[in-house]
C-alpha cells in the first residue's frame, strides 16, 4: 500500500539516480496566473519517467534482478528503465509501439537496453511485453500502475512543495496516470488544500473520460502529437487515485499544445514534447479557475522528435495568430499582386508565400485566387490586414 513514508524513502534513493530539476518562473503575457515551471523535461533521459522506473528496479530483490527486467513504453519509461536497469547492472528489454519516434527508440537503445518493436500503440506493446515476461521470467516494470513507480512520481510532489511555500494549484500531464497520482498523493498528505489539476490531450482521454464517466474505459484509438500521454486505459490504481486525490481534469486541443510547445520555446526558452506541453497549455488557455493564483505546471517531458518540431511550430504560430492564410478573389489584371502586397506591407505584414490560382468558379469570367501566407503580430493585427484589403476593394474568401 503506498505511503507518503514510502514518497519520502523514495526521495532518498533516488538522489543517486536523478537530476535536481528546481522550479522556473515562467514569463508570458498570456497568462493570467503567476505560473512556475517544473521542468522533468531537464530531468536525466528527458523525461520524470526515470524517477518511477529508477525507484522501482532499486527496490528489486537479488533474484529478480539477476532474471532482468522489461517494460512497455511510448518512449520515456522505456529510457527511464534501461537507464535505470543499467545502473544497477541489470538487462533490459523494453517493448515499444513501432509509431514511437525514431529518436525515443534510439536513446533507449543508447542507455543499455535492448528493444522489440510492436505493431499498434502502447496498449500492444503492453501486451506483448507481458507475453514476454511470462515466457522468460522478466520482471515487468509498469510505467504507471505499480505502487512503487507512482512513489517514485510522487517524490516530484514533494520537492515542488520544497521550492516553493505559497501553491494554490498544481497542473499535471496525466496519460495512464502514474505522474498525477504520485504527484497529487503527496501534496494532498502534506498540504490537503492545494489544488491538483490534471491534463489529456483531447485525442486521448481515456483518464478524462473514466473520471467523468464513474468508471474505468477504454478508448478504440487516440490520435495526438502528445505521443508520451497517448494511452487508451488508465491504470486501475492509478484510476482510484486519481478519483480520490485529483480536484478536477481538463482536455487540451493540438492546436493549444502547439501553441504552449511555441511559447515555452520563445519566452522559457525551454523545449518540451506534447505530453509535457499540456500543463503549460492548460494555464494558457484558462481550462482551471487559476487567475490571480500561485500555480505550478510540470513539464513532464522533453523528447520531441525534431522531424516534427517545425510542423508543431507552424501549427502554433496559426492558432497565436503569429501566421495566418488568405484566399483574396482578384481580377486577373496587371497590378493586383502589387497592391495587395502594398497594402499588407503598409500595415506591418510580412508575406512569405504566395500561390495565383486561374482556375476556378469566381464572380467574374476575369477572376482568379490569391493565396497568401503571411507572418503578423496577433490575431488583431489579422483583422487589421483584412480591413485594409476589404477597403480598398479586395474580396476575402476566407
Amino acid at each position: 500500500m503506498l505511503t507518503i513514508d514510502k514518497v519520502f524513502h523514495a526521495s532518498v534513493v533516488l538522489k543517486s539516480i536523478i537530476r535536481p530539476t528546481p522550479l522556473v518562473t515562467a514569463y508570458g503575457e498570456e497568462l493570467d496566473c503567476k505560473l512556475y515551471l517544473k521542468p522533468e523535461n531537464l530531468q536525466k533521459t528527458g523525461s520524470f519517467k526515470l524517477r518511477g522506473s529508477g525507484y522501482k528496479i532499486a527496490m528489486l530483490s537479488e533474484e529478480e534482478k539477476a532474471k532482468g527486467v522489461i517494460a512497455c513504453s511510448a518512449g520515456n519509461h522505456a529510457q527511464g528503465v534501461a537507464l535505470a536497469a543499467s545502473k544497477c547492472g541489470i538487462s533490459s528489454l523494453i517493448c515499444l509501439p513501432d509509431n514511437a519516434p525514431i529518436s525515443k527508440i534510439e536513446a533507449t537503445k543508447s542507455y543499455g537496453a535492448d528493444v522489440c518493436l510492436v505493431e499498434g500503440y502502447y496498449d500492444d506493446a503492453y501486451k506483448k511485453a507481458l507475453e514476454l515476461r511470462d515466457e522468460k521470467g522478466y520482471t515487468f516494470v509498469h510505467p504507471f500502475d505499480d505502487e512503487n513507480v507512482i512513489a517514485g512520481q510522487g517524490t516530484i510532489g514533494l520537492e515542488i512543495l520544497n521550492d516553493l511555500d505559497e501553491i494554490d494549484a498544481v497542473i499535471v500531464p496525466v496519460g495512464g496516470g502514474g505522474l498525477i497520482s504520485g504527484v497529487a498523493y503527496a501534496i494532498k498528505s502534506i498540504r490537503p488544500s492545494i489544488k491538483v489539476y490534471g491534463v489529456q490531450a483531447a485525442g486521448a482521454p481515456s483518464m478524462y473520460n473514466s473520471i467523468n464517466g464513474g468508471g474505468i474505459q477504454s478508448l478504440e484509438r487516440v490520435s495526438t502529437i502528445a505521443d508520451g500521454i497517448a494511452v487508451k486505459r488508465p491504470g486501475d490504481i492509478t484510476y482510484d487515485m486519481v478519483s480520490k486525490y485529483v480536484d478536477d481534469m481538463a482536455l487540451v486541443t493540438e492546436d493549444e499544445i502547439s501553441s504552449a510547445i511555441l511559447a515555452l520555446i520563445e519566452n522559457q526558452k525551454m523545449v518540451a514534447e506534447g505530453a509535457g506541453a499540456v500543463s503549460v497549455a492548460a494555464a494558457m488557455f484558462n481550462k482551471f479557475p487559476i487567475q490571480g493564483k500561485r500555480v505550478v505546471s510540470v513539464v513532464s517531458g522533453g523528447n520531441i522528435d525534431v522531424t516534427s518540431l517545425s510542423r508543431v511550430i507552424e501549427r502554433g504560430l496559426m492558432k497565436s495568430g503569429r501566421q495566418t492564410n488568405l484566399l483574396i478573389e482578384l481580377i486577373d489584371k496587371p497590378g493586383q499582386l502589387k497592391d495587395v502586397s502594398r497594402i499588407i506591407a503598409d500595415c506591418g505584414g510580412n508575406v512569405i508565400s504566395v500561390h495565383h490560382e486561374r482556375a476556378g468558379e469566381t464572380e467574374s469570367i476575369n477572376g482568379c485566387y490569391l493565396r497568401i501566407t503571411m507572418e503578423t503580430r496577433n490575431y488583431d493585427h489579422v483583422q487589421q490586414i483584412i480591413e485594409a484589403l476589404k477597403s480598398e476593394g479586395f474580396k476575402i474568401v476566407n
